[in-house]
C-alpha cells in the first residue's frame, strides 16, 4: 500500500510546485528591459541598466510601474578586467538615476550597483554586460 502512495504523493508534490511557480509568473512582474538594458530585482524592486560608454542609467520600476527616485543615493563601481571606475548616481527623471562619466562597455565588464530610495532599504545589485 505504502508503494501506491509514493508516485500518488510525488505527483501531488511536483503539481503544487508547478502551480506556485505559474502563480508567481502571474504576479506581474514583467522582467523584460523597457529600455534596451540588463534587469536586476533587489528589495521588492526592479532595476534596469542601460549602459553607455559617457553614462549609466537606473531605471526603477515596481510590478513594472516607475518608483519615484526623487531623494534617493547610489553609486555604481564599473569592472573592466583589472580597472575600476567608480560613478554617483543622481535623480534624474520621475523613475531614473544617471552617473555621468567615462566607462568602459563590452562583453564581461561588471557593474556594481548600490542604491537606496527614500523610505526602502538599500539594494545592492549585480550587472554583467553582454
Amino acid at each position: 500500500m505504502l508503494r501506491n502512495l509514493i508516485p500518488t504523493a510525488v505527483t501531488c508534490l511536483a503539481l503544487g510546485i508547478g502551480a506556485i511557480a505559474h502563480a508567481a509568473d502571474k504576479h506581474g512582474h514583467d522582467h523584460k528591459p523597457q529600455h534596451g538594458g540588463l534587469i536586476a530585482e533587489a528589495a521588492d524592486l526592479d532595476f534596469e541598466l542601460v549602459a553607455k560608454t559617457d553614462s549609466l542609467t537606473l531605471y526603477v520600476a515596481h510590478d513594472g510601474k516607475p518608483v519615484a527616485t526623487a531623494g534617493a543615493k547610489g553609486t555604481a563601481t564599473v569592472v573592466a578586467g583589472s580597472e575600476k571606475i567608480a560613478a554617483t548616481f543622481e535623480p534624474a527623471g520621475s523613475n531614473t538615476l544617471v552617473a555621468k562619466g567615462s566607462f568602459k562597455m563590452g562583453v564581461g565588464v561588471r557593474v556594481a550597483v548600490a542604491v537606496t530610495l527614500a523610505g526602502k532599504p538599500e539594494a545592492k545589485l549585480n550587472f554583467r554586460l553582454k
